[in-house]
């Protein structure tokens, strides 16, 4: 049985005088591993409390109010009752003002994503003439709403066969890096460099896909934890550090090789039978980053991946595949 999204607002788009029944669901989930905390040694778990700083006393919730600072130690003091006067009332409406490119909508705007369902059999048709209008005319949705005592700018965009709500920050809330960034002036560069650095983008540039990118470091911790849960002792090797390049032309020339080489790699796994020499279908490998093979060994479940070096992950990846090979022939 498939399990159902819960909503987390229900009302309704409105544009012009047509209303859309919605509901509002969370688009993405944190897959961050979470822990509980516990004195070490013991099976004693950490809890955090609320306490006078002056007396070291616990204060109860109900007695605790706001306070804005002032500077110099001095405070604004509100109480959650005033809070609550000047609180904006629950929207039932995502009212659409304007109709926008969502070209010029700076990505550094975007905060929260939600996905818009139609909320009953009444809400389809509008939905998806409103859903087919935006899409058809490149334009998004530029509305206002209250969720969860606070006000909201957000942009809605047809994303394939749903309506996407982003919430968006307000403009007050965008950082100027002019204003706060200590940032070069600029910078002379000449013909060859910009050529270089022009082909080292374009050998790096691949179709979009989103699952060829994945956490290597939430692996490790699960890994960490199998190996824990299993008594086993976990060694780990530390990532090498870089060193600073100060000659920009040898790096560049050194980045865009590696770069090369990595593409032809993958060129000769795409086309196994291509001929290549003496070189094996997963020579590949060998251009292949430490966080690279370790994602690679994560899909093929390689035991052990997480406290391997780069030439172990390597080799056992090596195996993997091939043994994979066999068993698919």
């Amino acid at each position: 049985m498939r399990a159902v999204a819960r909503a987390v607002f229900t009302g309704s788009i409105s544009f012009g005088l047509v209303n859309v029944p919605v509901g509002l669901y969370s688009a993405t989930h944190d897959e961050t591993v979470h822990f509980n905390q516990f004195e070490q040694g013991t099976s004693d778990r950490i809890r955090y409390k609320r306490v006078n700083e002056r007396t070291g006393e616990e204060v109860d919730r109900s007695d605790i109010v706001e306070g804005y600072p002032e500077g110099g130690g001095e405070y604004v003091i509100v109480t959650p009752d005033e809070l609550d006067e000047v609180a904006p009332g629950r929207s039932r409406t995502i009212d659409i003002s304007d109709f926008v490119d969502i070209r010029d909508i700076d990505p550094v705007t975007f905060k929260t994503t939600y996905y818009l369902a139609p909320d009953g059999e009444a809400a389809a048709k509008p939905y998806a003439l409103l859903l087919r209008a935006m899409a058809d005319a490149g334009r998004v949705g530029i509305a206002t709403f209250v969720m969860r005592a606070k006000q909201h700018l957000a942009a809605i965009r047809p994303l394939g066969d749903v309506l996407a709500l982003e919430v968006l920050w307000w403009a007050d809330e965008v950082r100027d890096p002019h204003a706060e960034l200590d940032l070069p002036e600029a910078q002379p560069f000449g013909d060859r460099e910009l050529r270089m650095a022009g082909s080292l983008v374009e050998s790096m540039t691949v179709p979009w896909d989103h699952t060829a990118y994945a956490d290597t470091y939430r692996q490790r911790v699960l890994d960490l934890i199998e190996a824990k849960r299993q008594g086993r002792t976990v060694q780990t090797e530390p990532e090498p550090e870089r060193g600073n390049v100060t000659d920009l032309m040898a790096a560049l020339e050194r980045s865009l090789q590696a770069a090369e080489q990595r593409r032809a790699g993958q060129r000769r796994a795409a086309r196994p039978d291509a001929p290549g020499g003496d070189e094996s279908p997963d020579d590949h490998l060998a251009s292949l980053t430490k966080a690279e093979l370790a994602a690679r060994a994560s899909e093929l479940d390689v035991p052990g991946r997480s406290k391997m070096r780069r030439d172990e992950l390597e080799q056992a990846v090596r195996r993997a595949e091939a043994a994979g090979r066999r068993k698919a022939s």
